[in-house]
């Protein structure tokens, strides 16, 4: 199977509670994106450290847009996509949902997402938890998404083979 039918168009703004939505980020997000992740940078390395090395200490506001600039290029080459959880009047970026190819055999695509700190255990977050898979259902072409850190945890992904080892 490949990654995507060719047919495939990508949503481009998913609601998620009332005042919230997901959209494709750009590299114009920065701003935005940037106080997100490192000031919730200690809880994003427990789960993405090992795996993707990411978000470094010393991460800079010019490898954030760089990083946001490479997720807007494959976004539109449909070769991944990262959506941005924002409030509706776009004034603060609250998290991310990154929809990968699978890098290890058994998924047809490999999903990850996150909130700020202060969204932990609230409403949104739950929405957020709530909606991932109901979206993936009903709006993309996967038959077996796997939810890294939630139906998998990321040690056993890791211990995982590697897609066609």
């Amino acid at each position: 199977m490949t990654w995507l039918p060719e047919d495939f168009v990508h949503p481009v703004r998913t609601a998620v509670l009332d005042g919230y939505h997901l959209r494709p980020i750009r590299a114009t997000d920065t701003e935005l994106d940037y106080p997100a992740v490192m000031g919730s940078r200690e809880r994003l390395w427990s789960f993405y450290g090992e795996p993707w090395g990411w978000p470094a200490a010393d991460m800079t506001v010019e490898e954030d847009r760089k990083d946001l600039a490479r997720h807007e290029r494959e976004i539109e080459a449909h070769q991944s996509f990262n959506y941005a959880l924002f409030d509706d009047a776009e004034t603060v970026l609250l998290g991310c949902v990154y929809i990968d190819p699978p890098e290890k055999p058994g998924a047809d695509a490999e999903l990850a997402w996150w909130v700020v700190d202060e969204l932990v255990g609230t409403e949104v977050e739950a929405a957020l938890d709530a909606l991932v898979p109901a979206w993936m259902a009903a709006e993309w072409p996967f038959r077996k998404p796997r939810y890294l850190g939630r139906d998998i945890s990321w040690q056993d992904w890791l211990a995982l083979p590697a897609a066609g080892a």
